[in-house]
């Protein structure tokens, strides 16, 4: 039998990594609870006025954020706040699947144009690891806005 997980990432900004990572895996932020919006709805809006109607206080509204795979598939991905900033160097990481199957120059093409899609969301590179068979088809390595370490595979 195996559970249901989901991924929780500590951050100082929750709600502008659940942004960042929204994009860059193709989530969704969830309406919130009991709020049926409409397609294009400003999710964000609707969630500051859940949030008025819930009586939460304006220092807690950013204490928390999720995303979510729109065809439910994927794990949920939790943002929680924290006083403390990162430290050291994540002990585990997510790997971003931008050029599954394949391999060479086109692999490491792909990887660099999703990077460069990253980058301009806010991302930043750390390193590029070329191709190595049988072991390694290359990829980058990079840090999200608060430098949470990830790679491109």
């Amino acid at each position: 039998m195996s559970s249901e997980f989901q991924v929780t990432f500590d951050a100082h900004d929750p709600k502008a990594q659940a942004e960042f990572w929204r994009q860059v895996l193709g989530y969704v932020v969830p309406a919130p609870p009991g709020v049926e919006l409409p397609e294009g709805a400003d999710v964000w809006a609707a969630w500051e006025e859940a949030l008025d109607r819930f009586g939460v206080p304006e220092e807690r509204r950013n204490a928390q954020s999720a995303i979510e795979d729109p065809e439910g598939r994927r794990p949920r991905v939790f943002f929680q706040q924290v006083p403390e900033g990162k430290v050291a160097k994540n002990r585990v990481h997510l790997d971003v699947r931008a050029a599954p199957g394949l391999q060479g120059d086109e692999r490491m093409a792909a990887l660099e144009a999703e990077h460069d899609r990253l980058v301009a969301l806010g991302a930043k590179r750390l390193r590029r690891e070329e191709p190595a068979p049988p072991l390694s088809f290359g990829f980058i390595v990079m840090a999200d806005p608060e430098g949470n370490e990830f790679c491109l595979d």
